[in-house]
Formats: C-alpha cells, sequence, structure tokens
C-alpha cells in the first residue's frame, strides 16, 4: 500500500548547515525504508512530500513530529497512491529562494512560500509544476 504524504513546518536553525543535515539524513535513511520524495524551503519554512509503504511513511512523520530541527508540523495532505508522483527522488530539493517569484505566485496570494495559508492539494500542484520544470535539484 503505497502512500503520499505532504507536510509543512518551521525551521528552528536555518542556516545552510542545518538544510543540508536534513537532506543528507533523508537521503541515508529513505533509501533503506522505500521512502522517496520532495522537499521545498524558502523564508525558513519546508514543503516536503513523502512517497512510499504506509508505514515506513507513518513512521517517518512520526520521527518528524518530534524532531527538534522542526517547529509547527502541520499534517497538509495523506492519500492512498497508485504510483509515486517523486519516485526518482531519494530526497530531491528545491530552494524557492533561487525560483521565478511568478512560479510561486501562481499558487499563493503572495510570492512566497507559505503552505500553511493554502489548501494541501495547492502546495501538492506547485511541487509538481517544481518537478516538471526540473526546478528540483539533488540527488536523484
Amino acid at each position: 500500500m503505497l502512500v503520499r504524504l505532504l507536510y509543512a513546518s518551521r525551521a528552528v536553525d536555518v542556516s545552510p548547515g542545518a538544510l543540508d543535515s536534513i537532506l543528507s539524513t533523508g537521503r541515508a535513511h529513505n533509501m533503506a525504508s522505500g521512502i522517496t520524495g520532495i522537499l521545498c524551503y524558502g523564508g525558513g519554512v519546508f514543503l516536503q512530500a513523502l512517497e512510499g509503504g504506509r508505514t515506513a511513511v507513518n513512521a517517518l512523520y512520526a520521527h518528524i513530529l518530534r524532531d527538534p530541527r522542526h517547529k509547527d508540523v502541520v499534517l497538509l495532505h495523506y492519500e492512498e497512491i497508485q504510483e509515486r508522483r517523486f519516485g526518482g527522488w531519494t530526497m530531491g530539493q528545491v530552494n524557492l529562494n533561487k525560483l521565478n517569484a511568478s512560479t510561486v505566485l501562481k499558487y499563493s496570494e503572495r510570492p512566497e512560500l507559505d503552505p500553511y495559508a493554502v489548501s494541501g492539494k495547492v502546495s501538492l500542484a506547485l511541487l509538481e509544476e517544481l518537478m516538471a520544470t526540473a526546478a528540483i535539484v539533488g540527488r536523484p
């Protein structure tokens, strides 16, 4: 049973080293658990989609809720899926500070990432556009 989970959180530490730590931890552990996904960050806000087996994804989300590197963790969207949309990535990343503001503005009231102010489906649509326009970087 595959699921997709989308959540938002705020970074406790917004330094580049802290972000690198989150990404490297995800890349190291997620592959072994069969989890793929994408992480967007900008303005101290994370938007992350996780895909994989129901048990593994839920266990990872429970860990994220307790992770001291995240605060204000909010579940935005959760669904059973037939196939992965982000299957090519162990943890792809998007730095929204380097994107054209019009891409983010297409999905929100202002040209800054605020997944707390839009629906989970809107946030998922933004991630899909970023993937389609090759805005995702990092190691597949």
